[in-house]
């Protein structure tokens, strides 16, 4: 059987680091393999016949250790930078003293044994870091832009001493020392900037991570009820505990209010900016703020189950999911490096056989194809854009699963819309009551139905239960019915049977919201009474002015369904449709388009999946959650144009990337082998290309979309 593993991976820099990753995880049979090198995520599923720890044991041969557990995600989160920066500051220190050779004309400066002297530190950090990287990447059979950088600077100071020793009397056309340390020093000052800039588009996440961090108050009573409060860290609360939530805390887990009651800042996890009133009874999220009260919780969800958790492990997966866009930019790094090197030494071969240049001077133009070409920003191109994106959604409460979805909404041209609980708040009034049989009171059939329909979440079933408070019947062998309604066994033996018209269409030609059916003799109908949401006609209007075009998809009456569609303005209406009738009209829409479909039953499920981009709302069945690609986490459809601009909008900003990522290439590389680019400036272009794709997806914090 395969394993699923998550894990944090240290090393692992920037995205053309993660790609060696999956490549290797690839080659070892290992598949689902998303490794984020924001966070250092990596999560895959270890095929059986592998052994975990071997894996890992390889991957830190590869130079991507395994951070274990009892390591502190902060200590994590900083070593890659003061690494780098460490090196940096003593790569920089004797740098300076070699380019400016290069300035004055103070004599020490231009001895080769003083320039030899200063360049030995920065050849030794390229050695260790460069060297050691670039030589693992290679018994890998995975080269990578370490070995670029590390052969370009070797070059140079190997070239330099041989020059200087034999040839003293022209030594300073052979000295490029300062030609060493300036690729060394620029590329780590690239790789910083990189690493700082990364962090900052993930800051999103982070903010998330930090959220689950916090302390509990657990409550314990002894055998005499006397009552004995412990506090400790949110993560060793454990399923049932009893937890005390003053005013001003953060709450540590999800759970339920015993008693007390507060007002919890949820903005964080649902978008409403004013807070929510919880009292006895009702459900109170982890990470979520107490702005005023307190109250005695009972944990229902700790670590990894509660809410907050999902999401991080939803936005992360999607943050390092690579659009289609970006697969073809790694199927071309990972032949990057061969390519170069190929065109550097080809480049010497023509500039110092066939264009007569001397040998200097040819050697320069290689080293510097070398050092300006940069696989690492075509596999930067789609994360950087993807985590800036998906962070903001994540802030205004939507949850968008994987880059393929975003390519989605480009193409994007019919949206369908489920009504009840979407385009209607699903908190529907029960209307009239009509009972067939003349023996039965009305309290009596309702409790036959909320015995039943208690076992559903479907909206219609909640109304039931919050409007009627009367004891429910019991119920065994419950069924619930795609498309249809919900049957089951009342403890008198009855099947109790209650749906739309399909159900009863054989028996009566009336039609109502809901039939109910005992024993296959129709005993009463209720009709029902649904209201839109607020925000509904605003979104359906700003959709409309976009173009695209929206319809209705529904498994409610035609009367109903054409009601809504006439208050909000949409000209096309599908009713009555059941599960697999529905999937067969999306199929024949998306012959023309793009289609998303917004819905949130058991019975949408289908459809969310079958739909390009299926999108559901908060309050939806969890089946409906785990189908759709994108959640609309506070529960409103306001965030739908938003959601769809984002898509698009980060969509565009992969494809801006990786455009400059190509371009830069493809004229950095003839424009160096030209000899028009110096292996210093080359180093100083390279460095600056990432940070050029960061700044580009930064835009996505701030730009409009909506």
């Amino acid at each position: 059987m395969s394993t699923h593993v998550s894990c944090k991976i240290d090393g692992m820099t920037c995205g053309n680091c993660a790609l060696t990753v999956e490549k290797f995880l690839e080659k070892q049979g290992a598949s689902d393999i998303v490794a984020n090198s924001a966070t250092g995520e990596l999560n895959f599923t270890k095929p059986e016949h592998i052994e975990e720890a071997n894996l890992f044991k390889d991957l830190e041969k590869l130079g991507y250790p395994k951070v274990e557990d009892n390591e502190s995600d902060d200590n994590h989160q900083h070593k890659p930078n003061n690494k780098e920066r460490n090196l940096l500051i003593i790569s920089t220190i004797f740098w300076l003293p070699l380019i400016a050779h290069m300035f004055v004309s103070w004599e020490p400066l231009h001895n080769p044994f003083i320039q030899f002297l200063l360049c030995i530190p920065t050849y030794i950090i390229c050695i260790i870091y460069f060297g050691k990287n670039a030589l693992r990447s290679l018994k890998n059979k995975m080269p990578n832009m370490d070995v670029l950088v590390f052969i370009g600077a070797s070059a140079a100071f190997i070239y330099s001493i041989i020059g200087w020793q034999f040839y003293p009397e022209q030594a300073s056309d052979y000295l490029f020392f300062e030609t060493c340390a300036s690729i060394v020093t620029l590329v780590l000052l690239g790789n910083y900037l990189e690493q700082v800039a990364v962090k900052t588009t993930a800051s999103s996440l982070t903010e998330l991570i930090k959220l689950q961090k916090t302390t509990a108050r657990i409550v314990f009573t002894d055998s005499i009820g006397k009552e004995t409060i412990l506090e400790v860290p949110n993560s060793q609360v454990k399923t049932n505990d009893i937890l005390q939530v003053n005013n001003g805390d953060n709450i540590p887990v999800d759970g339920i209010v015993l008693k007390g009651q507060a007002l919890i800042n949820e903005s964080m996890m649902t978008g409403e900016s004013l807070p929510t009133d919880k009292k006895e009874g009702k459900i109170v999220i982890g990470g979520t703020v107490v702005e005023n009260g307190s109250f005695r919780m009972q944990a229902t969800e700790v670590g990894k189950n509660t809410a907050l958790s999902q999401i991080i492990q939803l936005v992360n997966k999607a943050q390092a999911t690579k659009a289609p866009m970006q697969k073809l930019a790694d199927k071309i790094s990972a032949i990057f490096v061969p390519v170069v090197i190929g065109i550097a030494i080809l480049t010497f071969l023509i500039n110092y056989f066939i264009a007569d240049i001397s040998f200097a001077q040819s050697m320069m133009r290689t080293i510097a194809v070398m050092v300006i070409s940069c696989p690492c920003a075509m596999g930067l191109a789609t994360p950087a854009a993807v985590m800036v994106g998906m962070g903001r959604a994540a802030r205004n409460g939507i949850l968008i699963k994987g880059g393929d979805t975003l390519q989605k909404f480009t193409n994007l041209k019919h949206i369908l819309f489920d009504k009840t609980g979407t385009l209607t708040t699903g908190k529907l009034k029960i209307g009239n009551i009509q009972i067939l049989d003349s023996r039965m009171s009305e309290n009596s059939f309702k409790e036959m139905i909320l015995g039943l329909e208690q076992h559903s979440s479907h909206p219609i079933a909640k109304s039931f239960v919050d409007q009627w408070k009367v004891p429910p019947h019991n119920y065994t062998e419950v069924e619930e019915i795609k498309g249809k309604g919900i049957k089951g066994r009342n403890e008198d033996g009855d099947r109790i049977e209650i749906g739309s018209f399909r159900i009863a269409q054989k028996l009566t030609t009336e039609r109502h919201d809901l039939f109910v059916l005992r024993n296959g003799a129709l005993l009463g109908f209720i009709d029902l009474e649904d209201e839109l949401r607020p925000e509904a006609k605003f979104v359906i209007k700003s959709l409309k002015a976009k173009g695209y075009k929206l319809a209705i998809l529904s498994g409610d009456r035609k009367e109903k369904c054409q009601a809504v569609a006439k208050t909000l303005g949409i000209k096309s209406v599908f009713f009555e449709q059941l599960p697999h009738e529905k999937l067969a009209k999306i199929e024949e829409l998306s012959q023309q388009g793009g289609v998303a479909m917004i819905g949130d039953g058991i019975n949408d499920s289908p459809a969310l999946s079958q739909a390009d981009i299926g999108i559901s709302l908060s309050d939806a069945t969890q089946i409906a959650m785990q189908t759709a690609n994108v959640i609309l986490s506070n529960n409103t459809l306001e965030a739908l144009p938003e959601a769809i601009g984002l898509g698009k909008h980060t969509f565009l900003t992969i494809k801006q990337n990786l455009f400059w990522a190509f371009l830069y290439n493809i004229v950095a590389i003839p424009v160096a082998a030209l000899g028009f680019l110096t292996p210093t400036f080359g180093a100083g272009v390279m460095a600056l290309s990432d940070v050029v794709l960061i700044v580009n997806s930064l835009r996505l914090r701030f730009k409009r979309v909506s």
